[in-house]
């Protein structure tokens, strides 16, 4: 009995010592730095960077160029690459993720997530993306996994940045600059993407999905084809499938319109204007006067009119069919009856907002020019 008893005592010290030792609850990496993610959508590409913050710990002018963040390759005394780049940040690799495929620097890169690392200079740095991101620093760091390496110029900063970030700058509907900031140095790179290409395919794979049961789906894609004047013909097919799809085709004014807009785009006129005819007696106050003023914007200033008092007969003196027939009597150079409809509308405006502009509009004729 005293010795299995002994035996349990030291199988127990034995387990504690060995799982004291050898802990799995998290704590912080040790060396005072710190975890970090920023993320950016490119329309629907989401851009993820994932890295640890060194700080400048009073080692200002002693951080570029030194064993700090080394410039070039270099041997760094451990694991099994002999010509390794700084790692971008600290401990374990910084990552940067795309959702789609992008283009660096004009140099395409297919989706995916890649080791960040950075090969360093004085005036320039080469920005590295390795297919291996699972690994700890630059140990290991593999040229035959690089995906790619873009060369970009360094820029000094006038303000000290204590703990090293990235951020996204300069955006734009397609592009963003990713910039890497540390002590008085800024490290950019430009990511884009085709954004227009990307949504297109996404609509196509929803449509299979369950968006492709309801018509709005249809017109919605359709509608972002014209709307950025992309793939109109593509939009032709989706606008046909809101009207005519079995199942959910339906003939309205908005699925009317939409292809009508989508054919005079194509310059196919006379097809948009005979889809139209059939689509007004449908339409309602607000989308009668969108249509009116889409005709005003392409100098068909005579039909508008006529969608004006179309609309004010179907729907009289409101506030929308009183300032439409303003803008109608307006642009064809009617200004009694311009000034008529729109001192009507102003005495029936919604807000303050609504009320300046027509004020705006109001003063603007008597001055001898269009309401807009």
């Amino acid at each position: 009995m005293k010795k299995q008893f002994f035996v349990f005592v030291v199988f127990f010290c034995f387990f504690f010592i060995s799982g004291y030792s050898q802990g799995q609850l998290t704590e912080p990496h040790s060396g005072g730095n710190k975890k970090s993610s920023v993320s950016e959508m490119i329309g629907l590409t989401k851009i993820t960077i994932n890295y640890d913050r060194p700080g400048v710990k009073g080692r200002e002018g002693k951080i570029w160029g030194t064993s700090v963040a080394h410039y070039g390759f270099a041997d760094l005394g451990f694991g099994s690459s002999k010509a390794a780049p700084w790692r971008a940040g600290a401990n374990d690799n910084t990552t940067i993720s795309f959702f789609t495929d992008v283009k660096i620097e004009g140099n395409n890169l297919p989706a995916g997530t890649y080791g960040l690392f950075m090969a360093l200079g004085e005036v320039q740095t080469t920005v590295i993306f390795s297919k291996n991101h699972t690994s700890w620093g630059s140990f290991s760091y593999d040229p035959s996994e690089d995906a790619l390496r873009v060369v970009v110029k360094n820029k000094p900063l006038d303000k000290n940045v204590e703990w090293l970030k990235y951020e996204f700058t300069n955006e734009t509907e397609n592009s963003a600059t990713v910039e890497l900031m540390w002590e008085k140095r800024m490290i950019p790179f430009k990511v884009e993407a085709d954004v227009n290409k990307i949504q297109l395919a996404s609509f196509k794979n929803e449509l299979r999905t369950t968006p492709g049961f309801t018509m709005q789906s249809y017109i919605q894609a359709a509608e972002y084809c014209l709307k950025n004047n992309v793939e109109l013909e593509q939009g032709l097919i989706w606008a046909n499938e809101a009207i005519s799809g079995r199942l959910i085709g339906m003939k309205t004014f908005q699925s009317l319109n939409t292809k009508a807009r989508i054919l005079s785009k194509l310059n196919r006129t006379a097809e948009a204007d005979s889809l139209m005819k059939e689509a007004l007696p449908m339409g309602n106050a607000g989308e009668l006067y969108q249509y009116a003023n889409l005709l005003l914007e392409q100098k068909r200033t005579k039909e508008a009119l006529d969608i004006f008092k179309l609309n004010y007969e179907k729907n009289p003196n409101t506030f929308t069919t009183n300032v439409g027939l303003g803008l109608g009597y307006s642009a064809n150079g009617d200004t009694k009856n311009a000034l008529q409809y729109l001192n009507a509308a102003l005495s029936q405006a919604p807000g303050p907002a609504n009320n300046t502009k027509l004020e705006t509009m109001i003063k603007n004729i008597k001055d001898g020019k269009q309401a807009n």
